[in-house]
């Protein structure tokens, strides 16, 4: 049964940065969140070592760093709220939607160990929000992008931009599904809010995630546009 609380409560405790805590899902979808991760971490895992193998593993860990500490800097949103940078897309660019999934979770799961973002409980679902979902969003995005980022280096630029973008609106909307199926709050008021915060939250993650592209174009072009092999058809090694 899910805990009888209003949206305000809801939103304050979530909040922009996603991380669902304790109490906020009903079993079965927290449960389902687990299962979902656990099946996207062992798909990654396989794909990766198929694809990327220990080469790879250097570079993950460098850009779980990144983000880990890049998560941790809030920037201020509209109405006094604050966000911070989610990574997911950038990790797809870099490294590939499976890679990507690894590192997300690595990230997630670490905060709600060290710093009790998000509860044990609901961890299944924060990895899929958080991870599996803008790994694997980020990657597709930044396919259907493909035309438009190989023309220039700008025009990388600019696709990593708005695959941020759309990368931290979609989780908003799964995150908002996660609530409102757990009967936490109905759909209709908990998906506007949501969506009303993260379109701005958005904006902050695509500057961060354009800036990191740029500077990584200017000094080791090799390693962005890895997510390009992924085909607007499916996601695929």
């Amino acid at each position: 049964m899910a805990v009888a609380v209003s949206f305000p409560a809801v939103s304050d405790a979530v909040g922009p940065a996603m991380h669902i805590p304790d109490g906020f899902l009903s079993l079965p979808v927290a449960a389902a969140g687990y299962v979902a991760s656990a099946v996207a971490i062992a798909v990654a895992v396989r794909m990766t070592n198929r694809r990327l193998g220990e080469r790879a593993v250097p570079l993950m860990g460098v850009m779980g760093a990144f983000i880990f500490a890049a998560q941790m800097m809030n920037f201020p949103v509209a109405g006094g709220t604050s966000g911070h940078m989610l990574g997911g897309a950038l990790a797809a660019i870099c490294l590939g939607p499976w890679a990507a999934i690894l590192v997300m979770t690595s990230v997630v799961a670490l905060q709600a160990v060290l710093f009790q973002d998000g509860g044990l409980g609901a961890l299944g679902a924060n990895v899929f929000t958080m991870g599996v979902t803008t790994a694997l969003a980020g990657a597709l995005f930044y396919a259907l992008l493909r035309p438009l980022a190989e023309r220039s280096t700008g025009g990388r630029v600019a696709a990593s931009f708005a695959v941020a973008w759309l990368t931290v609106v979609i989780a908003s909307v799964v995150l908002s599904l996660e609530l409102a199926l757990s009967g936490t709050s109905p759909v209709g008021v908990v998906l506007p809010a949501m969506l009303g915060v993260h379109v701005f939250i958005g904006i902050g993650e695509g500057l961060i995630t354009a800036a990191a592209v740029s500077f990584l174009l200017a000094t080791r072009p090799d390693l962005v546009g890895v997510a390009p092999n992924v085909t607007p058809e499916g996601v695929r090694a």
